[in-house]
């Protein structure tokens, strides 16, 4: 018997909610194989088997959310059986009116939570799911034969207090789930019935104002990054860096590559230029850790690539970017840039960065300033190449393409004079890419 467990993705993540199962109880699954979609805080993606056998014992339900580490579900050798168990933690709790009684039951978690939001008493209620569980159609089954219309516990408070009778009103939320607004709404449209309307001139329309919900990714992004900037005392570095030789290079090596291969972007190039820098200034490439107070100098460069979504961004990492040619690195990153942009990304994919890219040339973006992704000690953002006049050797103006890049570092174990000397290192690389040879 293995367990399937909710991952832990990243240094802060501790919870996972369930989109969807892929795979049902009872099906033969096979290792690798696809079996759930988990939403976490910095992306969606597809948990895999991590056995042969027989998928059991599913302790969550679609739209639960659930502790890093915490069993969610088994799979079955042959011959074994699954164990008598109960919902992983952070699951909703009973019933108000089953826990008032002591009365145990046995609901998933989902059909708890829906007969909390309906008011239904699940003691009521015969289960149809294995070993006569309580599921959630059973839950909707009986409410609808009780006439009871699902709104949320703040809904039903209002409807009590406004005397609203809520199998009247309709809900704007999900699955039609009555809100607190959609009650005040209603009880407002009595009260202008019940009484005569005022003679006034009539008001222009209110603008209807769109909304889109704080939560998930982007609330989870928020929240580090606002911990980032208040605990970092970020320093910053600019460089304009010429970047004819780097172009030059790039433009021979894609010409090398066969038909098909993926063409190495700038960001390629820039990973293996970071890295190279890396090595020759450990303390760039360093963790704080305040609770053991050390620092930790990372062996490896791991360079993680800023990729922006439709709602937020996300931080594929290219592990030991260092040891990677640059036709392997052009092909990661094109690979986990697509895939990051469908939720295809594995867990290992997504933790052990040790320093951040984020590459906003693409966009227009000249400069600015990127916030620091913990437990990292620094990020580099970079902007466009512009073409602009520089003297030459004998003192005569050239057009040549400059880039920006813009260091950030934590200056809590980042001196000045060493982010300075890692920039320095850096253009050398950039602008005199044989340099990365020696």
């Amino acid at each position: 018997m293995k367990d399937v467990i909710m991952p832990k993705l990243g240094f802060t993540m501790e919870e996972g909610s369930i989109v969807r199962w892929l795979k049902q109880a009872g099906d033969t699954v096979t290792q690798g194989e696809p079996i759930v979609e988990i939403t976490t805080d910095k992306t969606n993606m597809e948990i895999e088997a991590p056995a042969t056998g027989v998928l059991a014992d599913l302790r969550a339900a679609e739209g639960d959310t659930v502790l890093v580490t915490q069993v969610i579900a088994v799979i079955l050798g042959p011959g074994e059986k699954a164990p008598d168990s109960s919902p992983a933690p952070v699951a909703p709790a009973a019933a108000p009116e089953a826990a008032a009684r002591g009365t145990a039951v046995h609901a998933t978690p989902i059909a708890q939570a829906v007969a909390r939001d309906l008011g239904v008493d699940l003691s009521t209620i015969e289960g149809s799911g294995p070993r006569a569980k309580i599921t959630r159609e059973d839950v909707v089954a009986a409410a609808a034969a009780a006439g009871k219309p699902r709104a949320t516990p703040a809904a039903r408070k209002a409807a009590r207090e406004l005397g609203v009778d809520l199998t009247g009103v309709a809900g704007s939320g999900p699955r039609g789930r009555v809100q607190a607004g959609d009650v005040s709404v209603a009880a407002a449209a009595v009260a202008a019935v019940a009484l005569p309307a005022p003679v006034v001139e009539a008001a222009p329309a209110p603008i209807a104002i769109k909304t889109l919900p704080f939560s998930g990714m982007r609330k989870t992004i928020a929240l580090r990054l606002q911990k980032s900037a208040q605990e970092a005392p970020h320093i910053t570095f600019d460089a304009d860096i010429d970047v004819s030789a780097l172009e030059a290079l790039r433009a021979r090596a894609n010409a090398r590559l066969p038909e098909g291969a993926a063409r190495i972007s700038l960001t390629a190039v820039l990973a293996k230029a970071c890295a190279w820098a890396l090595v020759r200034h450990p303390r760039i490439n360093s963790q704080l850790d305040l609770a053991n107070n050390v620092i930790r100098l990372m062996p490896e460069a791991n360079i993680g690539i800023a990729v922006a979504l439709e709602d937020g961004l996300i931080v594929p990492v290219i592990h030991g970017a260092g040891g990677k040619g640059l036709a392997a690195l052009g092909a990661e990153v094109a690979d986990l840039s697509a895939r990051a942009k469908t939720n295809k990304l594995r867990p290992a994919e997504l933790s052990g960065g040790t320093f951040t890219i984020s590459n906003l040339g693409m966009l227009g973006i000249d400069r600015f300033n990127a916030i620091i992704n913990p437990p990292e000690s620094a990020i580099l953002a970079v902007g466009r190449a512009v073409k602009t006049f520089v003297p030459d050797a004998h003192d005569q103006p050239v057009l040549r393409p400059l880039m920006t890049i813009r260091l950030s570092a934590d200056h809590r174990i980042i001196d000045g004079a060493v982010a300075a000397l890692f920039m320095r290192d850096l253009r050398e690389a950039l602008e005199r890419p044989d340099t990365m040879l020696l």
